[in-house]
């Protein structure tokens, strides 16, 4: 794959956005990620070291800040062309537990945050001739554990905007597609084994366990989606448009009994 002269921007600045990051500015791509966690951002510019890969400090929940950021980006680039969205959040929550504030909380860094990158990014790349949009969804979109209620719901609610954006984009050459991870190793699935871990079961106890739990028998790493999502956005995946991808170590082809 080649993206010499293609300006990519990217929402979330560890995990699976920085593995895709790297993925694309090792095959051409000028790189822009936006990361709120300044410890995040820290990492990212250790692990782009010369790589074309510049780290912004953005909170993509606020919408001055992502006009800014995209705009600035377009104006110093000539365009946009590739837009991955991967910057989420995990609450753990039923209907009766889960707060508002942590609902509002989930669904404007994980969906509201979709809207508003592709609400900006949008001119741009019609003026470019075109361009790809990749949203990062999840399993739990499709079928979810219990306890996630925010989160569930936002990965849901994600996917029918990319089959919405889809549609309607489409006609300027502007591909969205979404792909749903199983569990990989991130900080978020980090941050899900440390909630979950007893005296009896550390994370890493946890992180095997979720493990176990895919017909493959581990959870899968961030360059392995990152694969997934350099091909999506790439010339061969010309005519994927609208679809959800699933990468998630067969764990949604098996029947929890």
């Amino acid at each position: 794959m080649n993206f010499e002269n293609e300006t990519a921007i990217i929402t979330g600045s560890s995990g699976i956005a920085l593995a895709t990051a790297i993925a694309l500015s090792k095959e051409g791509a000028q790189v822009h990620i936006a990361g709120i966690d300044e410890g995040h951002n820290a990492e990212a510019k250790t692990a782009a070291g010369k790589l074309p890969i510049t780290v912004h400090k953005v909170d993509i929940s606020y919408e001055a800040q992502v006009k800014l950021w995209i705009d600035s980006i377009a104006s110093q680039s000539g365009g946009i062309d590739i837009l991955i969205n991967s910057a989420g959040i995990q609450t753990f929550g039923n209907i009766e537990s889960t707060e508002t504030a942590d609902w509002d909380r989930v669904m404007n860094i994980n969906l509201r945050s979709c809207f508003l990158t592709g609400h900006y990014v949008y001119p741009h790349m019609k003026k470019r001739g075109g361009g790809s949009i990749i949203h990062v969804s999840s399993v739990q979109g499709h079928s979810n554990q219990n306890n996630v209620l925010a989160y569930a719901t936002s990965k849901g609610a994600q996917q029918s905007l990319t089959r919405a954006m889809a549609v309607d984009c489409a006609k300027d050459n502007i591909r969205v597609n979404s792909i749903s991870p199983g569990s990989i190793r991130t900080p978020l699935l980090e941050y899900s084994a440390q909630q979950l871990a007893s005296e009896d079961k550390s994370v890493e106890d946890m992180i095997g366990e979720f493990g176990q739990s895919h017909p493959i028998g581990r959870v899968g790493s961030p360059d392995e989606v990152a694969a997934l999502i350099c091909f999506l956005v790439g010339e061969k995946g010309g005519f994927c448009v609208g679809a959800d991808y699933l990468i998630d170590g067969g764990l949604s082809a098996q029947l929890g009994v």
